[in-house]
């Protein structure tokens, strides 16, 4: 997720704004066997390798839910392997796993580990491969064995950005001060991070041309410290709700929030809910959370493989339509929010879904 070609840029461009399946035009996997099995009566084997560690609840916790979910509901057997924060490393953990272990398919995410998926693909063509939020550039690699899928960061960001605008005026919750102002703390300067702020920023405007948004970056993915500082500059400026987009250091940015009065919003998952148990204070001021919703998309992954209808070969972009990004509506959500700003966030859902609003995107 942080870094790329320009090569991948223009391709993640396209898919991003026609919301349409791109790629090679290799033919389709062989039909494996149903119900889970990936044939002979043995269950589909899985390895999902992260390259960072679980924990962050967020991105690579949604990834675990969807594998814990296959396992659950489809039969499959699942293994998580955490290639841990040293990227140096990264590319020799994916090399290890596709040719020492017995599974059928190895999933992975992020921008960074698809020039290693599209070294290490190839020499394995009787094997499966599956990679989220970013795709290989099938032009230059034999990626026939290769599933991409993307995610509408920018729409469902789009909604975020609406919400907090409306929101931040909204002085009948405590908290929240009059001044049109909101902010955005993302992990690094990216373009999928950029894709969540252009979003982010084109919803607010579009709420209020008046208001003003903070953006800044951590630098860091695992930084909590750094996430806190930066919100709380924020909430000084008179910003009074933070978007959060910056993995494990957006713990801050709801550290923040919880000891200034303020508010956040979330990223990747419905994170109000995933940090109640162990700090409901912290839970308390996440207003909702931009989803983008990787447990669904590897879980129905791996269903359209036992199908034999996943496209392999091919790059799938899933934004609000299909379900790949929203807003959380939890009780946090319906408690502070009033309905006339309910009714504008569905609105707005329904006009992206439409084709009447379309939203900006990072990937130019």
């Amino acid at each position: 997720m942080k870094r790329t070609t320009i090569f991948t840029l223009l391709v993640l461009m396209g898919l991003l704004l026609l919301a349409a399946c791109g790629g090679s035009a290799q033919p389709a996997a062989e039909k494996p066997a149903e119900g889970g099995s990936a044939g002979g009566g043995e269950p589909l084997k899985v390895v999902l390798l992260i390259n960072g560690v679980l924990g962050d609840k967020s991105f690579f916790d949604s990834a675990q839910r969807g594998m814990d979910r296959a396992e659950k509901e489809l039969g499959v057997k699942t293994k998580t392997i955490e290639a841990g924060l040293d990227e140096t490393q990264w590319e020799a953990a994916l090399i290890d796993a596709a040719e020492n272990e017995d599974y059928d398919v190895f999933i992975v995410g992020t921008f960074q580990m698809a020039p290693y998926l599209e070294k290490v693909a190839p020499q394995h063509p009787d094997k499966k491969f599956i990679i989220f939020d970013a795709p290989v550039n099938y032009d230059q690699c034999q990626c026939g064995n290769v599933y991409s899928v993307l995610y509408k960061q920018n729409e469902g960001s789009y909604l975020a950005g609406v919400y907090a605008a409306a929101m931040t005026t909204y002085t009948d919750l405590e908290g929240i001060n009059p001044d049109p102002i909101i902010g955005s703390v993302g992990g690094q300067e990216i373009p999928v991070i950029l894709d969540f702020m252009v979003g982010y920023e084109q919803g607010a405007k579009d709420t209020n041309p008046d208001i003003t948004v903070i953006r800044q970056f951590a630098d860091s993915w695992n930084d909590p410290a750094k996430g806190k500082e930066l919100t709380k500059a924020q909430y000084s400026q008179g910003a009074d709700i933070v978007f959060q987009i910056a993995g494990g250091t957006g713990q801050g940015v709801f550290e923040a929030a919880a000891e200034d009065g303020h508010y956040a919003i979330g990223v990747d998952s419905d994170q109000a809910l995933i940090v109640e148990d162990a700090d409901p204070d912290q839970a308390a001021r996440i207003l909702t959370s931009m989803m983008k919703n990787v447990d669904n998309s590897l879980f129905r992954a791996l269903k359209l493989h036992l199908e034999g209808t996943l496209p392999y070969g091919q790059i799938e972009a899933l934004g609000i339509a299909e379900g790949g990004v929203g807003l959380a509506r939890n009780k946090y959500y319906d408690q502070y929010t009033p309905d006339s700003i309910k009714q504008m966030i569905d609105e707005a859902e329904q006009k992206i879904i439409k084709g009447e609003i379309v939203v900006d995107t990072a990937f130019k």
